[in-house]
C-alpha cells in the first residue's frame, strides 16, 4: 500500500514520501497564484480550481486567500460559498454538501498526530532523513450549514444537515442536522 493510500485511509503514513511531496507542492503553488489574482479574474481563478478540485464547478465561490493541502482530497457541492482565509488541510477526504457557506477564517483540519511524544517526535531514518507518521480523519459538512467566522473543525466530525456553527468555535465532535451549535468545544445550543 502506498503512504497516500495509507493516508486517505487516515493510517499512520509518511508525509515526507516523494509523491505526497509533489502533490502537496503543487497545491500550495496553485493557491499562491490564486491568491495573488483578483477576484474578477474569473476565468484565471476558474482554472486553478480546476486543477485543485477534483469535482470543481461554477457553483464553487472562494473568495480568497485559500490554503489547501492537497486539494484533490476535497468535494463540494453545488451553491458553495467561502470567504475570506479558508483553509482546509485535506489529508483525509473532506466532503462539503450543497448551499453550503463559510465565514472568514474557517479552518478544515484533517490531520492527526499521535498523543504520545515518543511516537510524535521526529525519528532518524537508516538512509540519514527523518521520518514523522501522522494521520488524519475524515470531515463531512452536510447540505445547507454555514460555518460563521474562526470556526475550526477537526478531523473525524460530521456537521449534520442545515446546522449553523457560530463564530469562533472548535468543532471536535458531531453535531447533528438542524441545530445551531458554538462554543469551545463546540456544543448544540438550541434546534433551529
Amino acid at each position: 500500500m502506498t503512504e497516500r493510500e495509507k493516508m486517505i485511509r487516515g493510517e499512520l503514513y509518511n508525509p515526507a514520501d516523494d509523491e505526497l511531496c509533489m502533490l502537496r507542492t503543487k497545491a500550495h503553488r496553485l493557491c499562491q497564484d490564486y491568491n495573488r489574482l483578483h477576484d474578477t479574474d474569473e476565468e484565471a481563478r476558474a482554472a486553478i480550481l480546476r486543477e485543485l478540485l477534483p469535482n470543481y464547478s461554477d457553483e464553487i465561490y472562494f473568495q480568497g486567500p485559500i490554503f489547501f493541502d492537497y486539494g484533490i482530497n476535497i468535494f463540494i457541492g453545488k451553491n458553495f460559498y467561502a470567504t475570506f482565509n479558508t483553509t482546509i488541510l485535506d489529508v483525509c477526504p473532506v466532503r462539503i454538501g450543497d448551499n453550503v457557506m463559510l465565514g472568514t477564517n474557517v479552518s478544515l483540519l484533517t490531520p492527526t498526530h499521535p498523543l504520545r511524544w515518543q511516537d510524535r517526535n521526529a525519528k532518524p531514518t537508516p538512509d540519514g532523513g527523518v521520518l514523522q507518521l501522522e494521520a488524519g480523519k475524515p470531515i463531512t459538512i452536510g447540505d445547507n450549514c454555514w460555518l460563521a467566522g474562526n470556526v475550526t473543525v477537526i478531523g473525524g466530525v460530521t456537521i449534520g444537515e442545515g446546522s449553523v456553527i457560530g463564530a469562533g468555535s472548535v468543532v471536535t465532535r458531531d453535531v447533528p442536522a438542524g441545530v445551531f451549535a458554538a462554543g469551545v468545544p463546540c456544543r448544540v445550543i438550541k434546534t433551529i
